[in-house]
C-alpha cells in the first residue's frame, strides 16, 4: 500500500507542479509514446541482453515486494521461534525420534504445523541439515556457525540479484534518455526550414526523453531497487535466526536459552515480545502433552 501511496505522490508532486507553474502537457503527451517506445524497449532489451532466464523470472518474481514488502512477517518469526523449540526438545528427549522430521520434513507433523515455513526450502534445509550433522558429531559451535554464515551469505546474495539487475536499468536510464533526446534532435535539424512554432515543438519533444529518462530512473526504477533490496535485508533476519538458536543449542543451553538467545538477537521491530512468545510456547506444550 504504501509503494502506491509513493507513486501517487510522485505523480501529483511532479506534473503538478508543471501544470501549476503554466506547463501544458500536450506535448509530453504526443511525444510520451513514442519516446517511451525507445527508452522503455532500450532498457527492457539491456536488462534481457545483461542476466539468463533464471535471473529475469527470479527479477519479475521479486517485483511484488515492491508493494507487498518483505515475505517475514512478525508472526512468522514467532511461529520459527515455537518450530525450533519443538525441534530441539524432541531432539533432547528422543534423538531417533527426530530422524523422521529432519529426514523428511514434507511428511513432519511438526514442520506441517507451519507450512509457510515448510515452503520455504532454504528455512528447511539449513534447519535439517544443522540437525542431521549434530547427530553425526558434527557439533563443534564455531565450525557450525561459520558453515551457516556461509550459507546465508550465499543466499543473501543471489536473493539481492534482482535489486541490482534493477539498479543497473535504473543506471543507465538517463543515457538512454540522452539516446532519444538526440534522436528528436537529428528529427528536428531534418526539419530546419519549419517555422519557429514548429521547431519549438519538436524541440521541446525532443526533449522528453532525456525527461522521461531522469524521471523513471530516479523516480521509480531504483526506488523499485532499493525496495526490493530492502524486503532482502528484512528476511535476511529470518535465517539469521535459526543460526543463533541451532548454534545456541550446540553449546547445550537450555532449550528455553535457545529460543531465548534468538529472540534478544532479532531486530526490535519483529521480535515478538516475550509474554506474547510464551503463550505461544504454552500451546505448544500443551499439545506435546
Amino acid at each position: 500500500m504504501i509503494g502506491i501511496v509513493g507513486i501517487v505522490v510522485i505523480f501529483v508532486m511532479v506534473f503538478g507542479g508543471y501544470v501549476a507553474a503554466g506547463g501544458h502537457l500536450e506535448i509530453i503527451m504526443h511525444s510520451l509514446p513514442f519516446e517511451l517506445m525507445m527508452i522503455g524497449g532500450a532498457a527492457v532489451g539491456a536488462f534481457v541482453l545483461s542476466n539468463d532466464i533464471p535471473a529475469i523470472k527470479h527479477t519479475l518474481r521479486d517485483f511484488g515486494k515492491v508493494f507487498k514488502g518483505p515475505k517475514w512477517k512478525p508472526a512468522d518469526y514467532r511461529d520459527l521461534l515455537c518450530l525450533l523449540f519443538e525441534i530441539i526438545r524432541l531432539m533432547r528427549q528422543n534423538p531417533v525420534a527426530i530422524e523422521e522430521h529432519i529426514e523428511d520434513p514434507e511428511s513432519s507433523s511438526i514442520f506441517g504445523k507451519y507450512p509457510k515455513i515448510l515452503k520455504d526450502h532454504d528455512a528447511v534445509d539449513m534447519i535439517c541439515d544443522t540437525l542431521r550433522s549434530a547427530s553425526m558429531n558434527y557439533d563443534d559451535p564455531h565450525q557450525v556457525e561459520e558453515v551457516l554464515d556461509k550459507q546465508i551469505d550465499a543466499n543473501y546474495q543471489h536473493a539481492l540479484h534482482p535489486s541490482h539487475a534493477m539498479q543497473s536499468v535504473a543506471d543507465a536510464m538517463p543515457a538512454l534518455g540522452i539516446v532519444a533526446a538526440v534522436l528528436g534532435v537529428v528529427k528536428t535539424m531534418g526539419a530546419i526550414d519549419q517555422p519557429p512554432e514548429v521547431l519549438g515543438k519538436m524541440i521541446g519533444g525532443a526533449l522528453v526523453g532525456t525527461f522521461l529518462g531522469v524521471f523513471l530512473a530516479y523516480g521509480f526504477i531504483g526506488p523499485f531497487a532499493m525496495r526490493m533490496k530492502f524486503a532482502v535485508d528484512e528476511d535476511n533476519h529470518f535465517y539469521k535466526l535459526i543460526r543463533e538458536v541451532l548454534v545456541s543449542n550446540l553449546y547445550n543451553h537450555a532449550t528455553n536459552i535457545c529460543i531465548e538467545v534468538g529472540r534478544q538477537n532479532m531486530p526490535h521491530h519483529i521480535r515478538p515480545s516475550f509474554n506474547d512468545l510464551e503463550e505461544a510456547l504454552k500451546g505448544v506444550r500443551s499439545e506435546a502433552a
